[in-house]
């Protein structure tokens, strides 16, 4: 038997095969891109989904005759995406994407609505669906008009793989549509945001089956089994467990296109005021809280494209020796940001300058920048009563041994290094279509994996860090004064 875990990412899709184990069989990535028609706006078109994962079908099938024998599918997304489907089930227009920034002023709206808070759990962030939905009515009437369903991109790709229309509760918490302690879509929130309950899919637990794959496509496949589709989950519930964080206070730092420090929680514990996500896990009776970013490597990838030369190239000069905080600082927002400011409108800075500033103190402030941005997420966690010692490190920014460094030093945690393998979102969700399937219980398949190596903290440098941190705090308020 075997499973198959999809990540639907925002630049691309990764498909991964695994045995009845776990153990990965083989992996396929396809990519696509975002379009961004207007400043803010950030939107794919659903069918490049869809294309792209018959490409990764195609190509497992090929490379791995394990392929005939799949059994169950979890899917894993990008989250707060507004893909949009008349009652013909068909797509509207473009998905309205979690980077898209467009709803500010509908967010903020209804982030004043008395009980949407107490009730999400959370603040109505921008890149929330439900103020995506709440533009489409003002500015899109007619499209408006004919929604039947609001599918998130996870939920969308279930809808394609079995028909029917069912969403997981990690995904679903961060609509600002979920009561996120009852674990069930709320009237009141609903209503506030000028929409219906039958508007929205069936819910269920991230390991509960939704559905059965279409037999048009397990034909197409060369399937004929029976393979049982997951509920799945958001792309960091995903991620949580893939890496085995389900209990209170195990977590992970994310350095990827954003950056996130998530958390799992034994119980609920909204704190809105911290501009934390509080979220339901994709497994019964646990949460997670997590504090986002939204330029993490982002900030190194912008350095890189405008210096013309590649993130790689800016680190290595930099070698693996930690060095106290430069007198240059940098401000992370290159694309507004949500912990813990919630504020679409701050833009990123360089301060410190001199004409003896060269290229390597530029990229050692954008290191220290994001790591203090990551810093303010583990400060609003710390302010829930949550104490962080040891973190996972995942995402394609743990390639530089200075910045791994940095962040244990600078967060005074101890960083661990799984082993090469899979371990992410794509692994989560293939976990999670097991334990739908019936094959393998959450308690014995949501393991943590192996530890190649830790990074400790530089006790000389954290006092350094700790002062640089407060300049760093202070600048932000500085800078949202004139802009």
């Amino acid at each position: 038997m075997a499973y198959l875990g999809v990540d639907l990412g925002t630049s691309g899709l990764r498909a991964l095969l695994v045995d009845e184990g776990g153990a990965p069989l083989g992996a396929a990535e396809k990519t696509y891109e975002a379009q961004h028609p207007h400043s803010g706006w950030s939107e794919q078109d659903p069918a490049e989904w869809i294309a792209a994962l018959d490409a990764a079908v195609e190509e497992l099938r090929a490379a791995h005759p394990e392929f005939a024998g799949l059994r169950g599918i979890g899917v894993a997304g990008h989250m707060h995406g507004a893909t949009l489907l008349d009652a013909a089930g068909k797509v509207i227009r473009p998905c309205i994407l979690w980077n898209d920034t467009r709803s500010h002023l509908e967010a903020a709206e209804l982030d004043t609505m008395k009980g949407v808070r107490d009730l999400s759990g959370n603040i109505v962030f921008p890149g929330f669906t439900a103020p995506k939905l709440a533009w489409v009515s003002k500015h899109e009437p007619e499209n408006f008009s004919k929604i039947a369903k609001v599918l998130l991109p996870a939920a969308y790709m279930n809808y394609h793989l079995t028909g029917s229309y069912f969403a997981d509760m990690s995904d679903s918490a961060g609509t600002s549509w979920l009561d996120t302690g009852a674990r069930d879509w709320s009237e009141e929130l609903l209503a506030a945001g000028g929409m219906r309950r039958e508007q929205m899919p069936q819910l269920l637990e991230g390991c509960e089956p939704g559905g059965r794959l279409k037999p048009e496509l397990a034909a197409r496949w060369g399937l004929s089994g029976e393979v049982v589709i997951a509920a799945g989950a958001g792309d960091n519930a995903a991620a949580a467990c893939g890496i085995g964080a389900m209990n209170e206070g195990q977590g992970f730092v994310s350095l990827g296109t954003s950056g996130v420090l998530l958390a799992a929680r034994d119980g609920y514990r909204p704190a809105p005021e911290t501009a934390l996500h509080t979220f339901c896990h994709a497994v019964p009776g646990r949460w997670y809280q997590m504090g986002v970013m939204l330029s993490a490597t982002d900030s190194l990838n912008w350095l890189a494209r405008i210096t013309g030369t590649t993130p790689k190239e800016l680190t290595a000069p930099l070698g693996k020796t930690l060095r106290a905080p430069g007198r240059v600082r940098f401000l992370p927002y290159l694309s507004g940001e949500r912990t813990p400011h919630n504020d679409a409108e701050i833009r990123g800075s360089f301060t410190g300058l001199g004409a003896e500033t060269t290229r390597d103190d530029l990229t050692r402030a954008v290191l220290e920048g994001v790591t203090f941005g990551l810093r303010d997420s583990q400060a609003a966690l710390e302010a829930t009563g949550l104490r962080l010692d040891r973190l996972i490190a995942i995402g394609g920014g743990t390639g530089s041994r200075y910045w791994l460094k940095l962040i244990a030093t600078a967060l005074d945690v101890t960083l661990d290094l799984p082993s090469g393998g899979e371990f992410g979102a794509a692994l989560g969700a293939a976990r999670l279509g097991m334990v739908a399937s019936g094959a393998r219980r959450v308690e014995d398949v949501m393991s943590t994996p192996s530890i190649r190596e830790e990074i400790a903290p530089e006790p000389a440098l954290r006092s350094a860090f700790d002062d640089a941190y407060q300049r760093f705090r202070g600048a932000y308020a500085a800078i949202r004064s004139v802009q």
